[in-house]
């Protein structure tokens, strides 16, 4: 399946220089989402994984449904200050600004192998993070799996880690 033709772009948003890529009409269409799920499902096997981990909020869309195909569960890395009780967490640097992310300390296990999921992937800022996130609370990131990979930032990406993309734009 051609899925450029699922992704539509809106320059300036959301400030000016950035291009957002727009995955509104993928998840749209029934028979382009389920087979995008199958296609990272794919591309997710040889990470071996046990878990799979993806930072809020549109991750939770493809991680989720990821998770439920492979059978294996799925840890929501939230933004700060939306999760009660004792996290982990972990402030970053965006191409526009900071974010941070956070954990529940009990969601791996010590060693545990963790998939990270998102839609994109820029910079890898979000996957740095996410990878920091995870060891520091005591699991192995394995790898990663995104449904578009932004080639325009490859010489700037700060993730290390072996990452799959069904689309290269």
């Amino acid at each position: 399946m051609n899925y450029n033709d699922y992704i539509s772009v809106v320059n300036d948003f959301p400030k000016k220089g950035i291009s957002f890529k727009d995955i509104s009409p993928l998840l749209k269409d029934p028979k382009a989402f389920h087979s995008a799920i199958k296609d990272m499902c794919k591309l997710a096997e040889e990470f071996k994984a046990d878990i799979i981990c993806g930072p809020e909020s549109r991750a939770f869309i493809f991680g989720a449904a990821m998770a439920y195909e492979m059978n294996k569960g799925f840890v929501m890395a939230r933004k700060g200050g939306k999760l009660p009780g004792v996290v982990y967490q972990i402030t970053y640097q965006l191409e526009y600004g900071t974010a941070t992310l956070a954990v529940p300390q009990s969601s791996f296990t010590k060693g545990q192998r963790v998939l990270l999921v998102d839609d994109l992937m820029a910079t890898g800022g979000t996957f740095k993070a996410l990878q920091d996130l995870v060891t520091m609370a005591g699991a192995t990131p394995v790898g990663a799996v995104t449904l578009i990979n932004l080639k325009e930032f490859e010489d700037s990406v700060v993730f290390k880690l072996k990452c799959k993309s069904l689309l290269d734009l």
